[in-house]
């Protein structure tokens, strides 16, 4: 009984960790929408990133929930809270676009989005019972968790051939980090290998971009010092 109530907690911990470290990546975005509010405008920022999320949200949300698997309501949770993040962004991104084409366009990804979604939901209700519900939606949302993941990537290229990290924010990276080590943790923990393998994927690439970050950060400061103090 004390195991089980350490193994409980220890559950609980990690999955709240998670929680918590991901509320962090949430608020990343809100320097861009500063920065939109503020020029009334969104310039050239894309708003087809807070889509991506959106839609992974959703999909990790809908396997958090009871009747797709059971004991995972912090996934539950925390893709609940995304979701609503997203929305804001997206309805910011809506209101403070340059053009009606660009609304329009938004628009149309978002039903879109939405439709993708609710195929996916219908499908997992009305095809398949448990245990294949979870591992239907659990295949789902682990592709997707993966691309949101790999996505990154390009900014890593990036950084490796300008010799510089402005475009990759060390807190962004550090959140991906600890986010996705407490939720490999907390799919360990569960035997769960649709959050343990992405979140897994996720500690690696939140990793590289640290080391990334270090070496580069002290290359680019070494540049900056070695420039002419007098013109």
């Amino acid at each position: 009984m004390d195991s089980l109530s350490l193994y409980e907690i220890s559950c609980f911990a990690a999955g709240f960790a998670g929680n918590l470290f991901a509320f962090a990546l949430f608020l990343s975005p809100v320097p861009t929408f500063k920065r939109i509010l503020k020029a009334k405008s969104t310039e050239q920022f894309d708003g087809l990133p807070y889509l991506l999320s959106l839609l992974n949200c959703f999909i990790c949300l809908w396997y958090g929930l009871p009747w797709v698997s059971d004991g995972r309501l912090l996934v539950a949770t925390v893709n609940g809270t995304g979701a609503a993040f997203q929305l804001a962004y997206i309805s910011l991104f809506f209101i403070y676009a340059d053009s009606r084409k660009t609304r329009l366009r938004m628009v149309g990804l978002l039903v879109l989005l939405v439709c993708a979604f609710a195929l996916v939901a219908h499908a997992s209700i009305a095809f398949f019972d448990q245990p294949t519900r979870q591992q239907f939606v659990g295949a789902v949302s682990m592709a997707s968790l993966i691309c949101m993941f790999a996505s990154p990537l390009a900014v890593m290229g990036v950084v490796i051939r300008t010799e510089c990290v402005e475009f990759m924010p060390f807190y962004l990276s550090l959140s991906t980090l600890l986010m996705s080590a407490s939720f490999a943790a907390y799919g360990v923990l569960l035997r769960d290998l649709f959050i343990y393998l992405p979140n897994g994927l996720g500690v690696v690439l939140g990793a590289t971009q640290l080391t990334l970050y270090a070496y580069y950060s002290r290359k680019w400061r070494c540049k900056d010092t070695s420039a002419p103090l007098l013109a």
